[in-house]
């Protein structure tokens, strides 16, 4: 799979999902080594801390039209500025969260999306003991509202973190009313158009490996 984006220049590449899914990691380690008042980095010190071959470093960074300075290597600053500007971290893409159980909650509370370009800006729940709470000035509201703020918000992006049996229904209700893309936290695999936008992240996939390898060392 690819994902077509823009290098920033108005051009549109052809950009690898590994090497999106790399980026942002790349871009937490060159905070830390600015946080350290490191100036440069090269391709070799950042393939170390990842433990990958410098090369795909390389190539990863070329997606984005930085070059490493021969014996010098890269300038932290212009990494961390240009992966930003690459990945539009500095825009803020609107989202809707369904499900504020446990998990809806401390996706809304944390703060550190928001540096990654994503503002979740409502929720939504059935539980009337939920429903008209407000955390970190995000108004839960009642599914059924959903239809009307997503014609007044013009939100295009969708959380799923209700219980797995209603993962589908929601994401029925998401394509229907104007959602583009889906963040799936449920291990609920959903059936969307082939035009919807699908990432599923499963806590419990990753949580299986964990145990996996834990236990079978």
């Amino acid at each position: 799979m690819r994902i077509r984006t823009s290098n920033g220049k108005g051009d549109i590449n052809q950009i690898p999902e590994p090497t999106l899914r790399r980026l942002p990691g790349y871009l937490s380690f060159f905070k830390s080594l600015k946080i350290n008042n490191v100036e440069f980095v090269s391709s070799g010190q950042i393939a170390a801390n990842f433990k990958m071959d410098s090369t795909l470093v390389t190539k990863d960074l070329s997606y984005t039209g930085i070059k490493g300075r021969t014996k010098i290597g890269y300038n932290v600053n212009l990494l961390i500025d240009t992966i930003i500007q690459f990945l539009d971290f500095n825009s803020q893409e609107k989202a809707f969260l369904f499900g504020v159980g446990n998990l809806g909650r401390a996706l809304i509370k944390y703060q550190g999306l928001k540096s990654y370009g994503l503002h979740i800006v409502a929720g939504f729940d059935i539980d009337p003991a939920v429903v008209n709470n407000v955390l970190n000035d995000v108004k839960i509201h009642p599914i059924d509202e959903f239809r009307d703020l997503s014609r007044k918000m013009n939100v295009r992006l969708g959380i799923i973190t209700t219980p797995d049996a209603k993962a589908q229904e929601i994401a029925d209700l998401m394509v229907a009313w104007g959602i583009k893309a889906i963040w799936n936290f449920t291990p609920q695999s959903i059936k969307v158009p082939d035009n919807i936008i699908v990432e599923n992240t499963s806590v419990y996939s990753d949580l299986a490996v964990i145990l996996n390898r834990l236990n079978n060392q």
